[in-house]
């Protein structure tokens, strides 16, 4: 029988409260926690219960990619995922040790009700919850003013099949250092039906409140060779692009958890995401230019060819084709093993 949800997180903490607290929720709904070390960070995991895999037993795991992937990254995430597969999850939810999940959180369908946002080349999804002058992380800075970018109707609500959603987070939420060096204060968003972006339009999404079914699996992967605070930002590029080529979207849910922010360096986030300042849109455009698959089990061959024209282009160096390379055949094996989704080719 499959596990309802596998939640995955990566820390170098011992259990910080907002990780107790979804340990609570997890129990409460016969979910499962694995929690993903590195080289730093405590050899032992005191919670009952949690999967606890430390960076020397990380090396052991079967996985093609286990002894490729970079110490000190938060792309060794991606360990997360593939155990999840393997210990057959029905549903993945991805968050960070510092995302505490709130009173309206819980499990989540694949079949999502949502309004449909009108289509547009970007949508500024956390505007379409709350008035607030504010922005995701990964949005091109010189879109945050343009109000085509959060104009937005009230819809009927209508059924849609989503294999990748993401909830919001009070408290903290996920921007960029300039909106924290120039705005930062509290934000609560308000309580708005979900959203539906359909194909063609961007928004950039995290990996801070994300739930994953098993058609986006081989998209979850978090590239190496790039910064932190864009590795989850350019993952959602290529996610998105290749949920299109299925005739799909991503839905935006209203927030489900709080965040009580790590301590940052705001002038080390600012460094680490100059490069998508620059590149973004760049990166949007590559992706949308490229004839994609649309079979259905054709996400791993997709994802391979979205990077090997980011790698063309620069924006990867040719390091991060061997780990792509690891885990396609990862996923491969394991969705044929688990009998998640129809054979890969």
């Amino acid at each position: 029988m499959n596990t309802p949800v596998t939640a995955v997180i990566t820390t170098i903490q011992a259990p910080t409260p907002a990780v107790r607290a979804l340990h609570d929720v997890l129990q409460q709904t016969d979910g499962r926690l694995v929690v993903i070390g590195d080289a730093k960070g405590p050899p032992h995991f005191d919670l009952e219960g949690v999967q606890f895999v430390p960076l020397d037993a990380q090396q052991a795991l079967p996985f093609t990619l286990a002894d490729r992937l970079p110490t000190g990254h938060y792309a060794r995430k991606n360990l997360g995922y593939l155990l999840a597969m393997q210990q057959g999850a029905a549903c993945i939810y991805e968050t960070d040790d510092d995302n505490a999940p709130n009173a309206t959180w819980q499990p989540r369908a694949q079949k999502v009700k949502a309004e449909a946002v009108a289509p547009r080349p970007w949508c500024n999804v956390f505007r379409l919850f709350t008035d607030e002058h504010i922005w995701p992380r990964g949005f091109p800075l010189d879109q945050i003013r343009n109000p085509a970018t959060y104009a937005h109707e009230d819809a009927p609500l209508r059924a849609v099949e989503s294999p990748i959603q993401q909830g919001l987070a009070d408290g903290s939420p996920d921007v960029d250092a300039v909106w924290r060096l120039t705005l930062d204060r509290d934000v609560r968003f308000d309580r708005r039906p979900s959203v539906w972006l359909p194909p063609g339009t961007w928004c950039p999404f995290n990996s801070q409140s994300t739930w994953w079914w098993p058609p986006a699996w081989p998209l979850m992967y978090l590239p190496s060779h790039c910064t932190f605070r864009m590795t989850d930002i350019w993952r959602s590029f290529v996610a998105q692009r290749c949920l299109w080529a299925m005739e799909q979207g991503v839905v935006f849910h209203a927030s489900e958890v709080v965040q009580e922010r790590n301590e940052h360096d705001l002038m080390r986030d600012f460094e680490d995401e100059v490069p998508g300042y620059l590149h973004n849109v760049g990166i949007t455009e590559i992706l949308e230019g490229l004839d994609l698959d649309a079979a259905p089990h054709a996400a791993a061959d997709n994802l391979r060819a979205c990077y090997d024209a980011l790698i063309a282009a620069g924006r990867f160096p040719d390091a991060e084709r061997p780990l792509v390379d690891a885990w396609c055949r990862d996923v491969r094996s394991l969705m044929r093993s688990t009998s998640s989704s129809p054979p890969t080719s």
